[in-house]
């Protein structure tokens, strides 16, 4: 799964790192060589032909529209959204208009990024090795996190997440719950004033705003809403679970002071809803997802690594070297032990 999670986390920068991937190409190249002016169009052989893909885009849809023109290649309104995606610039990337301070921004960047891609190119600077090197990586970066967002999405369905939740709800084990309020004073004495004021009828919530030194639940009469027996100390949990329905407690304390409590209800903890549970649920089915998907692309393509040792589970015993002990299953001597002891008795 970490393996997973990291791929998981590269996708949403595989276009950043793209855009990083050319321009340091172009910066890394060494910087007093000109090559001679070539026009953009015309390809020399063996050359990679970066700019005839910014020629070949298409728009990316029939409501998709150009933005900005730049030398004979073009960005598309959809190039723009699609920046504004990855670095999570907007919450909605499909709904910025090209009038939005954040859509003019990312253009701006956008024009500089394929101005200096095309003056890189016009020197000649894809012909460096390490040049073709980076942009290599980063097209096999962006065509893989390509396949781990179409899989993926393909893969997390209404019916899966329903599957996921319907198996976590029969999984989970139902908690007994309590409701009770609270009033939170300093000394026994404090607290069995209270105990009795409340036996003479005073209202509860209205004495716990009046002296309670909760501040957390003070304004709102002591109420500390629906807790399990892990969701408090241990005095107070106990005190709390071993008082009925609608009865108020003795003063008891904990290192937080003396308290009187009243129980106001006590249920099974309610299973929560599929809406509240989704997006954890998504989550887990995008790793599960990568890595289903890694385990069968392994099958198809074997990996043989050099110069890395086998993991130690499956590395074959080696050599006793001299002078190491030879491991053995158990401690009896061998021949060879019994003839030397005669031997040596002999003498």
């Amino acid at each position: 799964m970490c393996q997973s999670n990291r791929t998981a986390r590269r996708c949403s920068a595989a276009l950043a790192i793209f855009v990083s991937a050319a321009v340091l190409a172009a910066c890394g190249a060494e910087p007093d060589r000109q090559a001679e002016p070539v026009e953009p169009a015309v390809r020399a052989e063996g050359r990679v032909d970066v700019l005839a893909r910014f020629l070949a885009l298409e728009p990316a849809g029939p409501d998709d529209s150009v933005v900005a023109e730049v030398g004979t290649t073009v960005i598309y309104a959809s190039d723009v959204r699609r920046e504004i995606a990855a670095r999570s610039l907007h919450d909605s990337p499909a709904s910025v208009a090209p009038s939005d301070p954040i859509f003019q921004q990312v253009l701006s960047e956008l024009t500089e990024q394929r101005l200096l891609a095309l003056e890189a190119l016009r020197r000649g600077m894809d012909r460096d090795i390490e040049a073709r090197r980076r942009l290599a990586a980063a097209e096999e970066r962006i065509l893989g996190n390509i396949l781990v967002e179409t899989v993926v999405a393909n893969s997390i369905t209404d019916e899966a997440i329903e599957r996921i939740y319907q198996e976590q709800n029969r999984l989970a084990p139902r908690v007994e719950e309590v409701r009770a309020s609270h009033i939170l004073v300093t000394t026994r004495e404090e607290a069995e004033e209270v105990a009795r004021l409340l036996a003479e009828g005073e209202d509860f919530a209205q004495l716990a705003r009046q002296v309670s030194q909760d501040p957390g639940t003070r304004l709102d009469g002591g109420d500390l809403g629906y807790f399990t027996r892990d969701g408090m100390v241990q005095a107070f949990s106990r005190q709390a679970f071993d008082t009925e329905v609608g009865v108020i407690s003795e003063p008891f304390q904990t290192d937080y002071g003396w308290h009187v409590l009243r129980v106001a209800d006590r249920r099974v903890q309610p299973r929560p809803g599929l809406e509240s549970l989704r997006g954890n649920i998504v989550r887990f089915l995008t790793l599960e997802g990568i890595q289903t998907l890694l385990d069968t692309v392994r099958q198809t393509y074997p990996v043989t690594r050099s110069g890395v040792p086998a993991p130690s589970q499956i590395r074959a015993p080696g050599p006793v070297q001299p002078g190491d002990p030879e491991e053995s299953g158990d401690d009896e001597p061998d021949d060879a032990d019994l003839d030397d002891a005669g031997e040596a008795s002999e003498r």
